[in-house]
C-alpha cells in the first residue's frame, strides 16, 4: 500500500478519536455516502470511517480531487473542497465538518458582499455552426486587410527613408515616418473603439455574432497597441482615458493587460495597480460575453497576479494582496485589506514602502521625456536600421548589388537562411554582451531598502533593468534546459550556487523585478511561470529588496513570490499558491491555495524515480534532453 510519508496537518488530533456524530440521520447519511464514493475512487470494497485518507488509504491529491468531483455531482450531498479534505482527513471528520455546516458568515466588522448587478444564472446559449464560420471568416478578412494596409504603408515608408541622402537625411526621414506610423498605430484603436462601440455599457451578448465581432476587433487593436510599451508611465494612463476610462490623478498602472471595456473602468486618485493584474471589465460565460463595471476608490492597492471580475469594487484605501481574486459582485469596504481567491479579510499590509514627494510636474516630465526618447531615438533607429537592411544589403538583391540575380525560390530561401542565421547568432552574441554589462551598471544606482520617488532617474533605471533582463527571447532560448541556470547566474546575476542540475530547474515563463536581488536555494526546482517580486510600490515611491527562496523547494506553475515571503527550506508550493507574508516561516510542508493552508510535503509515490536523480543515468538523460 502506498502511504504518505507525513501525516495530516500539524496539531490536528487523530481523526479516529472523533466521537460519533450526534446530529441525527443527516450527518450519518453523508458519512455513508462519502464512504461509498471514496471506496469507488480508491478501488476498494469498503472504507472505514476513521481511516486516514493519506496514511491509511494511500490516497494522494489527485485521488482526492477525483473524490471531490464525484461529491459535487451529487446534489444531495454538501460540496467538499480540497481544503476540507486536508483539514478533516477521515470520512467521519469530513462528514461532521461539512454535513451540518451552516452557510459561511461574513467576518465581524465586514459588510457582506452581494452581487450588485449579477442576474440569475442563465442557461448556456445553443451554438450555431453557421454563425461560427461566418464570424471566423470575418475575423480572418479583418486580420488580412489590417495587416496588408500596415505592411503596404510600412514598405513604402522604408523605401522613402532609405532614399535619404546621408546619415542626417536618413535620420530625419526616419523621425518623420517612424513618428507618423507610431502615432497612427496608437490613434487607430481609439478611433475604432469610438466608431464601432461608442461607450461600453453593462450588458450581455452572444459570441460569434455581429456585436461580438465588433468587440473582438476593438479588443485585438487595443491589446496590440504600441502604447503598451509605456506601461508604468503617465502616458499609459492618458491612453486609457482616451479610450473612455475614468481615472483620477496620480494613478500608477504597471499591468500590461489592457482593459477592454474601458468606459466601465473607474479608478480613483492615488491608486496603484501592480503588474499582471486583470481588470478587463468583461468575461465569457454560458456562450455570452458579459460586460460590467470595475470600480476602484482613492488610494487603492491591487497586488500582482490578481483578477477583478465584473461588478466588483474596492473602497477608498482598500488593499488586495497578490494572487487574489474578487468574484463578481464582491465589494472590499474602504480601508480594509483582503487577499485570497476568493478574497477574504486579512491583517497583512501590502504597502510596505514609505511615501515620498512625487508631484504632478515630475510625472508630466517623465511622460514627455519618455515620448521624446521613443519618437526621436528608439523608433527612428529601428526604422532606419530596418530600411537600410532591406534595401542596401547585397544578399537581398538591393540596389547596391552590382549584379542583381534572378529571383528564384532557391535564391530566396538561401538569402533568408543566410540573413536569419546572421541575425539570430548576431543577436545572441551582442544581446548577451549587453545584458551582462548595462543592467549591472544601472543596478548600482539602487540601494536595497531605500525608498525612491516614482518617475525619476532611479525609477527609469529600475524599469530599464527589469525590461532588459526580462527579455523573453533568451528565457525561451535557454529555459527548461540545463543552460538556464548558467544564463541566470552568470548572465543576469541570480544567486543559485551551488546548483543541483535537473535539466529543467526553471521554465520559460520566468520573470523578476531585479535579477541581482533574486536568490534561489540549492536543490530547488521551479515548474514554470515564477515571478519574483523584488520591488515594493506605493502611490509615490518604490524600493527594491532581495527575494529569497529556500533550499530543496519545489515550486509549481504561476507562483508570485514576494520579498519577505514566509517559507524556508524543503517546501512544496502548489500551482498558483499565495505565498504567505505573515506567521512563522514554513519548513518541511506543502502549501496549497490562496490564502494557503498546509498539506503533506510528499508521498511515497514521489520517490519512485529517485534512482534517476544521480549517477550516470542522470547525465545520460540530461544530455539527451539538451540535444
Amino acid at each position: 500500500m502506498v502511504r504518505e510519508t507525513v501525516d495530516g496537518p500539524p496539531g490536528e488530533p487523530p481523526e479516529s478519536t472523533t466521537p460519533p456524530a450526534d446530529d441525527g440521520d443527516s450527518t450519518a447519511g453523508v458519512e455513508r455516502a462519502f464512504a461509498a464514493l471514496l471506496a469507488e475512487v480508491v478501488r476498494t470494497e469498503r472504507v472505514a470511517v476513521d481511516s486516514h485518507f493519506f496514511a491509511d488509504l494511500g490516497a494522494d491529491s489527485l485521488v482526492m480531487a477525483h473524490f471531490c468531483a464525484r461529491v459535487r455531482k451529487r446534489p444531495d450531498l454538501p460540496p467538499v473542497s480540497m481544503k476540507d479534505v486536508y483539514q478533516h482527513s477521515t470520512v467521519r471528520g469530513l462528514a461532521i465538518a461539512v454535513g451540518g455546516a451552516a452557510p459561511a458568515r461574513t467576518a465581524p466588522g465586514v459588510t457582506e458582499s452581494t452581487p450588485t448587478a449579477a442576474p440569475p444564472e442563465e442557461a448556456p446559449l445553443a451554438g450555431s455552426t453557421l454563425r461560427y464560420v461566418l464570424c471566423g471568416a470575418a475575423q480572418l478578412l479583418f486580420f488580412l486587410g489590417y495587416s496588408g494596409v500596415v505592411a503596404f504603408a510600412t514598405t513604402g515608408g522604408y523605401r522613402w527613408v532609405a532614399d535619404g541622402s546621408g546619415a542626417s537625411g536618413v535620420y530625419g526621414r526616419a523621425v518623420v515616418f517612424g513618428g507618423a506610423e507610431f502615432l497612427g498605430l496608437c490613434a487607430f484603436p481609439v478611433l475604432a473603439k469610438w466608431l464601432l462601440i461608442g461607450r461600453w455599457t453593462a450588458r450581455a451578448f452572444p459570441v460569434w455574432g455581429l456585436t461580438y465581432l465588433r468587440f473582438w476587433i476593438v479588443k485585438v487593436l487595443v491589446h496590440a497597441n504600441p502604447v503598451v510599451l509605456f506601461v508604468g508611465s503617465p502616458v499609459y494612463v492618458l491612453y486609457l482615458r482616451a479610450l473612455g476610462a475614468k481615472i483620477g490623478r496620480h494613478v500608477t498602472i504597471l499591468s500590461r493587460t489592457v482593459p477592454v471595456c474601458t468606459d466601465l473602468l473607474t479608478i480613483g486618485a492615488g491608486t496603484v495597480i501592480r503588474k499582471d493584474a486583470f481588470l478587463l471589465c468583461y468575461r465569457a460565460h454560458a456562450g455570452r460575453i458579459q460586460t460590467g463595471p470595475v470600480t476602484l476608490g482613492r488610494d487603492v492597492f491591487v497586488g500582482e497576479r490578481t483578477v477583478l471580475d465584473i461588478d466588483s469594487s474596492m473602497g477608498d484605501g482598500a488593499q488586495l494582496g497578490h494572487t487574489s481574486a474578487l468574484p463578481r459582485g464582491t465589494t472590499v469596504p474602504g480601508g480594509q485589506r483582503w487577499h485570497g481567491s476568493p478574497a477574504q479579510p486579512t491583517e497583512v499590509d501590502y504597502v510596505r514602502v514609505p511615501a515620498v514627494r512625487c508631484g504632478t510636474w515630475r510625472r508630466a516630465a517623465f511622460g514627455v521625456v519618455g515620448l521624446a526618447k521613443a519618437l526621436l531615438i528608439g523608433v527612428p533607429l529601428v526604422v532606419a536600421g530596418t530600411a537600410l537592411l532591406l534595401t542596401r544589403v547585397p544578399v537581398l538583391g538591393g540596389p547596391d548589388d552590382p549584379a542583381p540575380r534572378s529571383v528564384t525560390a532557391g535564391a530566396l530561401l538561401l538569402d533568408a537562411l543566410v540573413l536569419s542565421l546572421v541575425g539570430f547568432f548576431g543577436f545572441v552574441v551582442v544581446g548577451l554582451a549587453v545584458l551582462g554589462t548595462v543592467p549591472r551598471l544601472l543596478h548600482r544606482l539602487l540601494v536595497p531598502g531605500t525608498a525612491y520617488p516614482l518617475y525619476g532617474f532611479r525609477y527609469s533605471a529600475h524599469r530599464t533593468v527589469a525590461r532588459m533582463t526580462n527579455l523573453k527571447f533568451f528565457v525561451w532560448l535557454f529555459g527548461d534546459s540545463s543552460a538556464i541556470v548558467s544564463y541566470l547566474q552568470r548572465g543576469l546575476g541570480y544567486r543559485l550556487s551551488p546548483v543541483e542540475q535537473t535539466g529543467s530547474n526553471f521554465g520559460i515563463g520566468l520573470q523578476h523585478d531585479s535579477p541581482y536581488l533574486s536568490t534561489v536555494g540549492t536543490g530547488t526546482m521551479v515548474a514554470d511561470g515564477l515571478s519574483l517580486l523584488n520591488a515594493e510600490v506605493s502611490r509615490t515611491s518604490f524600493s527594491v529588496s532581495r527575494t529569497t527562496i529556500g533550499n530543496h523547494n519545489f515550486l509549481g506553475n504561476y507562483i508570485a513570490y514576494p520579498a519577505r515571503g514566509r517559507t524556508g527550506e524543503n517546501c512544496l508550493l502548489a500551482t498558483k499558491v499565495m505565498v504567505p507574508l505573515d506567521g512563522e516561516v514554513r519548513t518541511g510542508v506543502g502549501l496549497l491555495g490562496s490564502p494557503c493552508f498546509e498539506i503533506p510535503r510528499s508521498v511515497e509515490r514521489d520517490s519512485r524515480f529517485d534512482h534517476l536523480r544521480s549517477g550516470d543515468e542522470l547525465h545520460r538523460r540530461l544530455a539527451a534532453k539538451n540535444r
